[in-house]
């Protein structure tokens, strides 16, 4: 009989109940325990909901992030954080840091944020030196494995391997993070018994670097971890997601494990491949379904794959989805005002998990056990692939008639800077922000209330107009040189986007975590893209009639479009992406004609779009960059274009960012005290750079000489005449409270910086 189980759920719940109960116990309204029952809650509702599986995973439950969990768990948080505070204070100084209340308070940094491999999921990068000391703590993780099996639940703990947690983080002091190794596998070995005397039989340990290209080193330090790691009483199910095995297919079946688990999604051709090198004693686990999209799985399609192996292994095949379910939505039945053609098409986790099932009784029972539901699959599988909805004639023919000059500025950057600087008459160090400003109560309701029909056009409009007002404002008070105009109007930076264009579709509740308490609800791009009409042009318009500072114009630009959306997968991304850059490139026109001086298109999805192997970056750089210049580059020359770049890790692509020609890129920079920046020693970045000062995505407020001494380091690397001054990202997250004093002392940092530069 095949066996199902699942490699993690989604943890924030249907309604979003972890990110409330999160921001409650951040704001002093409930206590810690409050805060461990709602988490207790919600682990017991997902655990009902995967009750059919075979093996159900347990630890996949986070408060913030799963590898600061296990840098937890391994007694590895940040030197920084108070050894006297409990471990969930200690936790949360860690992911969000800490701002000094009194004059003996300190400070303490939040740990640095990077993208989760090539997803829009943020992790907790573990931080490693010389002094580095790991220690078990497993104490919350068998607590959860008590409450799984008091509910009667047959439990699988699920661990981040020990190579990936070394990968994964970065050295402090240049120390080899392998050298580490020897004392971290002692640790596991620990915990792996712990789990062993709690009669654990299965443990998911996760090592997706086997997915990536490893050198020698990584692939000898996995070997060494693994034959440490055979004798610790319990079954180990290595597993790989996000890709294609490829060199290390049979490094990957020969690790001493009792079962590996494969991505089959992103390498169905690898699938047979294993079987004939997998050792006749270990499980082969298929992801089977997809968990990083929410297109229905074709039944047939995956039972065509999947039978031959089934005959081959029996009893060891198990299947899973490809990846954790962290990645989509919880539940499509919560979707009342999703269009029916559309909402035929899709499937969310739980709904997975049903196809998961579907899978296993045809195979242990026969494809006719199942008939109706394989019928029914298929019917909806026809409706979307023949949907007239689905195709527009115009947009492809748009498409095939790009020429190379389309994606080609008048000019090169020195003589568009120079007309520029002339046009524009800004300072040195000219500060600004990134777009968005605290999104209130007061425009969120707003929002809804006119999304609900609620409210009139006419009153919504002056509503928004009294925001950007608002806006406007404090930046004039401020006295900050290039203003935005707040983007209160704007839900998200993507749905905003794609709810004016065609080609597009959206959830109510489709919410996915994107790091701690921050969800975003990625729009559907199930069909060819276009733009109606303008999108920004009237807000921007209103923004600039205020003031005679120049207000940029916002943009999402395509690539992030496309990497933050759940894409269509009837044809290649890059093809996707050039409808999507042709329609804001008309919008960046429409901005230019209506006299907007500065245009900024955020980049910040670029990086993650690459694929894990770097043999096959260049390919996805060449369409992903022509993808941005073809909608920047319609403008004259006096139009300065920036863009934006958030944890963009942007070192070994920094040719490809530069072939963007943007005028100005602004990037994080802050948490990682300007190793970014690292690059331009040895690379002259030809365009002006604005290095994130202030980091949004901690409630610490910076002090005018931290951000001096950040730009400092910022100008031992970068040309001074070209930076910029801003904060690392929007600030839609962040409180007024928060946000004006740290605006004040970063204009505060640039008047300081121009005065040293004037002496």
């Amino acid at each position: 009989m095949v066996s199902t189980h699942n490699l993690g759920f989604p943890r924030i719940g249907g309604q979003r109940e972890l990110k409330f109960a999160l921001e409650r116990y951040w704001r002093g309204e409930i206590n810690a325990e409050a805060l461990e029952k709602a988490g207790k809650t919600l682990r017991l509702q997902h655990w009902t909901i995967q009750s059919g599986l075979d093996w159900l995973p347990v630890g996949d439950f986070s408060f913030y992030d799963h590898v600061l969990d296990t840098s937890q768990m391994l007694g590895n948080l940040p030197a920084r954080v108070d050894k006297n505070a409990d471990k969930l204070t200690q936790y949360f100084q860690a992911s969000r840091g800490q701002a000094g209340s009194s004059c003996c308070d300190h400070q303490i940094a939040a740990a640095e944020m990077t993208k989760w491999f090539d997803t829009n999921y943020h992790y907790l990068v573990p931080e490693f030196s010389a002094d580095t000391a790991f220690s078990a703590h497993p104490e919350r993780l068998i607590a959860q494995v008590t409450e799984a099996r008091s509910a009667s639940y047959n439990v699988k703990p699920v661990l981040i391997g020990p190579v990936s947690y070394l990968w994964l983080g970065k050295s402090k002091d240049h120390t080899d993070k392998l050298a580490l190794l020897e004392n971290l596998l002692a640790v596991y070995a620990g915990i792996l018994q712990e789990l062993a005397k709690q009669d654990i039989e299965w443990v998911q340990i996760d090592e997706p670097i086997l997915v990536t290209e490893l050198t020698p080193e990584w692939q000898q330090a996995l070997q060494k971890a693994y034959f440490s790691l055979a004798k610790t009483g319990v079954k180990l199910l290595l597993t790989t997601y996000f890709g294609q095995l490829q060199q290390n297919l049979q490094l990957a079946c020969e690790l001493p494990t009792a079962g590996l688990h494969i991505d089959a999604i992103n390498a169905a051709d690898e699938t047979i491949r294993v079987v004939d090198w997998l050792p006749s004693h270990k499980i082969l686990s298929v992801g089977i379904i997809n968990g990083r999209n929410i297109w229905k799985t074709d039944l047939n399609q995956a039972l065509d794959l999947l039978e031959p192996v089934h005959k081959r292994l029996g009893e060891r095949l198990w299947l899973a989805p490809s990846c954790s379910l962290l990645h989509v939505p919880i539940d499509l039945h919560s979707e009342q005002n999703l269009d029916d053609d559309i909402r035929d098409w899709l499937a969310f986790a739980v709904q997975k998990l049903d196809e998961l099932q579907v899978l296993a009784h045809a195979l242990n029972a026969g494809r006719s056990s199942v008939a109706s539901q394989l019928d029914e699959n298929t019917q909806a599988i026809m409706r979307r692939q023949h949907s007239t909805r689905v195709h527009n004639t115009a947009v492809k023919q748009r498409c095939e008639s790009i020429r190379p000059e389309l994606s080609k500025r008048q000019s090169v950057y020195a003589k568009r800077a120079a007309i520029q600087q002339a046009y524009l008459q800004l300072p040195d160090f000219p500060t600004t922000t990134i777009g968005s400003f605290p999104q209130t109560n007061g425009i969120r309701q707003a929002r809804k209330q006119y999304r609900l029909g609620q409210l009139e056009r006419a009153e919504y409009q002056q509503q928004m107009q009294a925001e950007i007002r608002f806006a406007i404002h404090k930046q004039l008070e401020l006295d900050l040189d290039v203003l935005v105009h707040g983007e209160a109007e704007r839900n998200d930076m993507v749905e905003y986007f794609g709810q004016q264009l065609q080609g597009f579709a959206f959830t109510d509740n489709g919410w996915v975590q994107s790091y701690g308490s921050r969800c975003v609800k990625p729009p559907i791009i199930f069909g060819d893209v276009s733009r109606p009409s303008p999108m920004t042009v009237e807000w921007t318009q209103y923004a600039q009639s205020l003031t005679d500072k120049p207000v940029k114009g916002m943009l999402t630009g395509p690539v992030t479009i496309l990497n933050w959306s759940f894409v269509r997968d009837d044809q290649p991304r890059s093809k996707t992406c050039k409808q999507i850059s042709l329609a804001i490139r008309d919008e960046v026109m429409d901005l230019e004609r209506a006299g907007v001086k500065i245009i900024q298109i955020d980049e910040a999805a670029l990086r993650e779009g690459l694929p894990l192997r770097q043999s096959q970056w260049q390919a996805y750089l060449d369409w992903a960059i022509e993808s941005f210049r073809i909608t920047a580059n319609g403008v004259s020359d006096k139009t300065q274009i920036h863009t934006h770049m958030c944890y963009s890790e942007f070192n070994d692509i920094i040719e490809a960012i530069a072939a963007m020609d943007a005028d100005v890129i602004t990037i994080e920079t802050s948490r990682s005290q300007m190793e970014l920046l690292d690059v331009f020693r040895d690379f002259e970045y030809p365009n002006a750079i604005g290095p994130g000062v202030y980091d949004i995505h901690s409630p610490n407020i910076p002090s005018e000489q931290s951000m001096v001494a950040l730009l400092k380091l910022a100008a031992q690397r970068i040309n001074q005449q070209k930076l910029w001054v801003n904060p690392d990202c929007g600030l839609k997250t962040r409180r007024w409270e928060e946000v004006e004093p740290a605006l004040k002392a970063m204009v505060s940092a640039a008047r300081s910086l121009r005065a040293q530069l004037a002496a």
